[in-house]
């Protein structure tokens, strides 16, 4: 992958430094091979789905983590029994990290395992103040002189 100067967007792009250095940095943090692997679901307009793949592991050991808009799922790696000898071991029973930026507003309201399956629900929250208003036009003038 090359690497994008993003300096000239820094002079313009006023309030946008947080995106901008995002995207400097997300390909070199998120390099963790695919694994788990997951599906991220668009259930409405505010609702979405993230269902990663964690078969072997318990509830007791994944751990979620929202801290402003990153979300981190880590699963603790099950104990090894040593007693068994594999021919071929196919399935990964190794603990991982993996982390999602999430959108402004955007947090998790609820997670649940089921069939190796983890499901984070995630909502998007916009506050009142944020969503778009109408202004009516009333043809006065708004400002008041005294005159």
């Amino acid at each position: 992958m090359r690497n994008v100067d993003f300096t000239p967007l820094y002079r313009s792009a006023i309030g946008f430094d947080r995106l901008l250095n995002m995207m400097e940095t997300t390909p070199s943090k998120n390099c963790n091979g695919g694994y788990p692997p997951y599906n991220i679901e668009q259930k409405d307009e505010h609702h979405y789905r993230i269902t990663m793949a964690v078969a072997g592991f318990s509830d007791e050991q994944i751990e979620l983590t929202q801290h402003e808009n990153m979300l981190m799922v880590r699963g603790n790696s099950p104990k090894a029994d040593e007693s068994k000898t594999y021919l071929y071991q196919g399935i990964a029973e190794r603990g991982f990290e993996r982390k999602f930026q999430l959108a402004d507003y955007v947090k998790v309201i609820g997670a649940d395992m089921e069939n190796g399956l983890l499901h984070v629900e995630l909502e998007r929250e916009v506050p009142e103040a944020m969503k778009p208003r109408k202004i009516e036009i009333n043809g006065k003038n708004i400002i008041n002189s005294d005159q």
